[in-house]
């Protein structure tokens, strides 16, 4: 947790900092969308701001609006939520390892804080958890570092795309302008052919499954597309593994 001193003091967290800045651009220009979309949609602002600081899942956010306008049941609204954000049960099972140590609600706190890019990297950098208590607190030091920066864009362009909701027209059109912000951070993390083919594998399964409801053919391109990137992984050349 980033205002922990033993985790913002460590050196490794200013440079998990340094390296989340590039992508904190979109992620800042994803939050001011969702910030005016949420006014846009009815919300009050007290209603805007509470959703922004405890739910903290723009994607679920951005799929609950449309039910909140549409007068959608209560259950619906979960439902739909739960199923777009089921991605982080898999991320939970795989960070268990790492932070199982901690007290329980230092890990509660770490998976709260924990988005989908600072997943990425951190996994990256630590492809295995720490076994003595120095590698521990780097690692929990580094992913602080790298949540830091995407909870503090996330958070403050939100409430500045709240306060300024109803001055920005619609027709500036910034909902597509988050779909480009989540294909700029897409093709950043599509750096091996495996993982483009993962992406056009998860793409097509979700075009293809786009009846089903509750927005459940997200879960199932992101289940296809795990089931083929383990299988191809395995039988696939070694270069297809290899960074560009």
């Amino acid at each position: 947790m980033f205002f922990l001193r033993a985790n913002y003091s460590h050196p490794v967290f200013r440079q998990a900092a340094r390296e989340m800045l590039p992508a904190a651009t979109g992620i800042a220009a994803w939050g001011l969308m969702t910030g005016v979309a949420m006014v846009k949609s009815g919300m009050s602002v007290v209603e805007a701001l509470a959703m922004t600081f405890l739910v903290y899942a723009g994607s679920s956010q951005l799929a609950a609006i449309p039910l909140i306008v549409a007068g959608a049941p209560f259950w619906v609204i979960l439902a739909t939520g739960f199923c777009v954000n089921l991605r982080f049960v898999v991320f939970s099972l795989h960070l268990r390892p790492y932070l199982m140590h901690l007290p329980r609600w230092r890990r509660l706190v770490n998976g709260f804080l924990t988005a989908d890019m600072s997943y990425a990297m951190f996994t990256r950098r630590y492809p295995q958890p720490g076994r003595t208590v120095a590698e521990r607190q780097e690692q929990e030091a580094f992913l602080a570092g790298n949540y830091f920066v995407t909870w503090a864009s996330w958070m403050a362009t939100s409430v500045v795309g709240i306060l300024l909701g109803n001055l920005i027209p619609s027709s500036w059109g910034l909902g597509f302008a988050g779909v480009l912000c989540l294909v700029g951070i897409l093709c950043s993390l599509a750096n091996t052919p495996l993982r483009r083919l993962a992406a056009v594998v998860a793409g097509a399964a979700a075009v293809a499954a786009y009846a089903l409801p509750l927005k459940l053919n997200i879960v199932a391109a992101i289940a296809v597309a795990v089931a083929v990137s383990f299988w191809l992984e395995k039988k696939a050349p070694p270069a297809w593994r290899q960074v560009a």
